[in-house]
């Protein structure tokens, strides 16, 4: 018997460290082709003027149709016990998306950078959903969650930091192996590489989530038993969409992280951007990036435990605070190392921040339909690079200057702040709960 309970607690174990690899895996697309490389590569080699404006619909374009996908592939995910597939296939669509990236060598691919970048955007998107929605089920309890939606962010962290640091290199002392080639086109070459890494470095270690961790049964109502996928999943959309306001608690925080999520997506996706248009080096914008990797990993841990002693509410609450420090100091950045102090105080509250908020979302949503739920989850998450970056970009294309886009980022903090309180965490958890025990096994 206690050889059993061992075998059992290394067997979870085992899958609790697949699936937090998957954060190491898809990191390094938001860091080195969200975040940094790509963002910088399209300002210095393929746009033709500033770049945020041009860069911030593409980010708002990719962004809106992965939100727009989400709920529909969460909702058939949940009755076919398919969350892998779906997941499978999105992270192809990235991976393969990434690589392609290659090809981009001058202005002239202007328009093939930008769509590589939404399919890349939409696959990362994508994938995503289907990985949240397996977090219900690998933690154990609920108090687990927390433990390991943080352990996966720092995960993320170190990974996407440590092959962001691998480019930092290859972009800066790779044109000096390379003395008969003008700087410029080495330099260029060096990013090139970068963006090719990333799709390597994404299908490597994705290989552990689809070969560790089993694919959830699924559950229902006895009325779809035996009813056709199609009919089912958009019957279960179409429920979602008028009955998810039964779930108070559950409604009200979607909309609450939607707001906050605008500031915190925006400040993500833009900051490289906005710094190239500040005129701040490469050399500044890879360093800060490279630092907040590192110093959000220990914090995201730091986060989970804080959330364990005063509640998920009250964390993301003093990380919303922070956020609103930094929009504010970001106005009047004019250094670059003023971009390192602030970086700096991003990378306290970014993981933390997200990681409680997916685990507070898994906690209050019935684990029956964590796929269906946590489609609407990713629409929060997903528009929150739709509307930041859009109106930021707006803004910056009416005033000429990108300063009053990044102080504007205050109003989704406070607003995130105050709506936050209204949340009943008990109360969604005990529906949640009363919700599951009234489905049944599915057989397919």
């Amino acid at each position: 018997m206690k050889h059993d309970v061992q075998d059992n607690l290394k067997l979870m174990k085992k899958r609790v460290n697949a699936w937090v690899m998957y954060d190491w895996a898809n990191s390094a697309f938001a860091t080195t082709v969200m975040g940094v490389v790509l963002p910088s590569y399209f300002a210095d080699f393929i746009a033709n003027g500033p770049s945020v404006p041009i860069w911030g619909q593409a980010v708002a374009i990719g962004s809106l149709l992965a939100a727009v996908l989400s709920p529909i592939l969460g909702a058939i995910a949940d009755f076919k016990a398919s969350k892998k597939k779906f997941m499978a296939f999105f992270a192809a669509l990235g991976i393969i998306s990434t690589a392609l990236l290659w090809f981009v060598v001058g202005p002239a691919q202007q328009t093939l950078c930008i769509i590589l970048y939404i399919l890349g955007t939409i696959g990362f998107a994508g994938s995503l959903v289907f990985y949240d929605s397996l977090l219900p089920h690998v933690a154990k309890d609920d108090d687990e969650m927390d433990q390991i939606s943080s352990k996966g962010y720092a995960m993320g962290y170190i990974g996407g930091g440590l092959l962001l640091l691998i480019n930092a290199l290859m972009i800066f002392f790779g044109p000096k192996l390379l003395p008969n080639m003008p700087e410029s086109e080495a330099s260029a070459l060096m990013m090139r590489l970068s963006l090719l890494s990333v799709a390597i470095w994404w299908a490597v270690f994705s290989i552990p989530i689809f070969k560790n961790v089993p694919e959830p049964p699924a559950r229902g109502e006895e009325s779809e038993v035996g009813k056709h996928v199609i009919a089912v999943s958009f019957g279960r959309l179409a429920k979602a969409f008028t009955g998810i306001r039964e779930y108070k608690d559950l409604f009200l925080f979607l909309i609450t992280f939607f707001v906050y999520a605008n500031g915190i997506g925006t400040i993500i996706t833009m900051a490289a951007s906005y710094a190239k248009d500040l005129e701040f080096s490469t050399l500044t914008v890879l360093g800060t990036f490279l630092m907040v990797q590192f110093v959000a990993a220990p914090f995201s841990i730091l986060f989970g435990k804080l959330a364990g002693k005063m509640g998920n509410k009250k964390a993301i609450t003093l990380a919303l605070v922070i956020y609103s420090v930094v929009a504010v100091i970001g106005y009047f950045m004019t250094e670059e190392w003023h971009m390192f102090v602030l970086g700096f105080g991003v990378a306290m509250v970014q993981g933390g921040s997200q990681a409680l908020s997916r685990s507070l979302i898994g906690k209050m949503m019935p684990k029956s339909k964590s796929a269906e739920f946590y489609g609407f989850f990713s629409v929060s998450e997903k528009f929150n690079t739709v509307v930041g970056p859009a109106l930021m970009a707006f803004i910056t294309a009416r005033t000429g200057d990108p300063r009053y886009g990044i102080v504007s980022l205050v109003f989704f903090f406070v607003a995130g702040i105050i709506m936050l309180r209204f949340v009943n965490v008990e109360r969604g958890i005990a529906q949640a709960e009363a919700v599951d025990a009234q489905m049944v096994e599915l057989e397919h």
